[in-house]
């Protein structure tokens, strides 16, 4: 009688024993799986920084300055430019009349070789507004063919020359797939004010995203080749970049 009642006394007391253990594995698994204790621990895959994407394209530069030199090549001063550029490291964008493109074909070469890029300022430095759309197309056309022979890269951007845009010059631009490129900051070297006056321009009209105008044709160049290394030198000590706008 008593080995019974031990035996019924036994079996009334594994039920809440099973359920207690059974709780306290559930809480254990809990603790052991949880993201914070994985955390501490070393960081579980899931809390780990994911891999840098190879080919990933790199952030744009913070502040970004675009260099742009129209009205070239020409022999005498567009070397000089480009020693000057690669001094400094910095690139630019080369708008170019296709006659002189036609004129000087290596140098249009050795500008795109030093790593710069090479851009559409039509054939005969035209007002664009002027034209017919036949001769539009032509002025354009014919120096995108001049340029991708010596590049192998068809020019995306045109510059107006003059800067003379209207709503026609836009449409027609577009119509031919081209980006009308204009400027903010125009050195006016074509004044010949001085080197000194060109720098104090340029560098009082700078903030990061400015497009600046200068030109390496069209001209007696000289002042903006004295002028260039002085900007260069102080634009890069303020932090800024030189890249191509097109």
């Amino acid at each position: 009688m008593i080995a019974r009642v031990r035996t019924e006394h036994l079996r009334s007391l594994a039920a809440p024993a099973a359920l207690l253990l059974s709780v306290l594995i559930i809480v254990l698994i809990s603790f052991a799986n949880s993201p914070g204790r994985h955390n501490k621990a070393g960081g579980s895959p899931a809390a780990a920084a994911p891999p840098a994407k190879a080919g990933t394209t790199p952030a744009p530069p913070a502040k970004p300055v675009y260099l742009t030199f129209d009205d070239g090549p020409e022999p005498k001063y567009t070397p000089q430019i480009l020693a000057i550029l690669r001094t400094f490291e910095a690139k630019a964008t080369f708008f170019e009349v296709g006659r002189n493109v036609e004129k000087h074909p290596d140098l249009t070469k050795r500008i795109h070789a030093d790593g710069h890029s090479v851009q559409n300022h039509t054939w005969t430095h035209a007002d664009l507004r002027l034209l017919s759309w036949p001769k539009f197309e032509e002025q354009v056309s014919d120096t995108d063919r001049a340029i991708q022979a010596q590049t192998a890269v068809t020019p995306r951007c045109v510059r107006p020359p003059y800067g003379a845009v209207n709503k026609l010059v836009q449409t027609r631009a577009t119509g031919l797939g081209k980006k009308l490129t204009l400027w903010d900051v125009d050195s006016r070297d074509w004044t010949r004010p001085g080197a000194a006056a060109i720098t104090k321009r340029v560098l009082a009209g700078v903030k990061p995203g400015t497009v600046i105008l200068f030109h390496d044709g069209g001209g007696d160049r000289t002042q903006t080749i004295a002028a260039l290394p002085t900007i260069l030198k102080t634009l890069r000590a303020r932090g800024y970049s030189f890249v191509a706008v097109c």
